[in-house]
């Protein structure tokens, strides 16, 4: 089932970060239609102008990751072999330093366009893994275009659909979620901003050659909590390596990263995007890795405004509980 609900779960996860897009384009006197065209269409460019800057990051890295192997091999030999000999080990360095470079050889190229090309032809060897991508990509952009017009309709139509002394209820509900969502992804969109101007500029003042596309793909991957920012400091580490060994650049990028949590952590979102939903780090992990294996990459940005939702039902639910006879006597 996950199959069939992740594109319309894609659209609905789409239209709700682009309705406010939409509705302004209609404030300025353009037709509904016409509005909901144009919010897709930069949506697509945001998503687009993601992959370009991971596809910049892997263009300039893999070069330098075939021409610093050598010298890193080198080094490791230089290290390890003592320490091998006192406990009577010998390696054949030569040939374990053939070995290795032929398995980078073989798996990195140092044009894009090869691994591109690569890529394409393991999904086209499947002719229904393209047929399904394809079908979904269409399913989801239709289903994107209609909820962005019929937006009111569609939850008016939820809304007769409920019982009607329950619907009170359910409107306060849907109320505090929409307040709830709305104030995390227009605060999350003010952080990934001023983080991006943050990291691009240090990086740059480091000297990191892919600085721009780097700080904006760090900053870009905090809508994933912990994982993002470890693979942007990740990221960032490899590339001080590998321009310039460790040295003083390592040193400013940790200082760098560093401070750009501390920014994040104790201003930014308690300013900008309010007070933290208040699930344990384990819980997010958690819901990282349940929403992610059910639903793929929507699913990862959905744990934490799924998570948003499920605690404004819970805490519902306990002030009902606890008022309850029941837990009362």
């Amino acid at each position: 089932m996950a199959n069939i609900f992740t594109p319309f779960l894609a659209a609905f996860i789409l239209a709700y970060a682009l309705r406010p897009i939409a509705l302004l384009l209609e404030r300025l006197k353009l037709s509904r239609a016409l509005a909901a065209s144009i919010a897709i269409i930069l949506g697509l460019s945001l998503l687009c102008l993601i992959v370009i800057l991971l596809a910049s990051l892997i263009r300039n890295e893999i070069p330098l990751l075939q021409a610093q192997a050598p010298i890193w091999l080198e080094a490791s030999q230089k290290w390890l072999e003592p320490i091998l000999a006192h406990f009577s080990i010998q390696l054949d360095w030569t040939s374990l330093r053939q070995e290795i470079m032929h398995r980078v050889s073989d798996h990195l190229s140092t044009n894009l366009n090869v691994i591109l090309g690569k890529t394409a032809e393991s999904i086209l060897a499947s002719g229904s893994s393209i047929v399904t991508t394809f079908v979904n990509l269409v399913l989801t952009l239709f289903v994107l275009f209609y909820l962005l017009i019929d937006w009111e309709h569609f939850f008016k139509l939820l809304h007769q659909l409920i019982p009607v002394r329950y619907q009170r209820t359910v409107a306060q509900l849907a109320l505090e979620t929409d307040l709830l969502l709305s104030q995390y992804l227009r605060g999350q969109i003010s952080v990934i901003f001023i983080l991006a101007i943050f990291y691009s500029l240090g990086l740059s003042l480091i000297g990191i050659q892919v600085a721009i596309a780097l700080g904006v793909f760090t900053a870009l991957m905090i809508l994933i909590p912990y994982i993002g920012i470890t693979l942007g400091l990740s990221l960032g580490i490899m590339s001080v390596l590998l321009e310039f060994g460790v040295g003083g650049q390592l040193i400013g990028l940790l200082v760098l990263f560093g401070i750009g949590q501390l920014l994040e952590g104790f201003y930014l979102t308690p300013r900008l995007v309010g007070e933290r939903i208040g699930l344990h780090p384990v819980a997010v992990l958690f819901a990282l890795l349940f929403f992610g294996s059910l639903f793929g990459f929507f699913g990862i940005l959905l744990a934490l405004p799924a998570s948003a939702v499920s605690l404004v039902l819970i805490r519902f639910v306990w002030s009902e509980y606890s008022k309850s006879n029941w837990y009362q006597k």
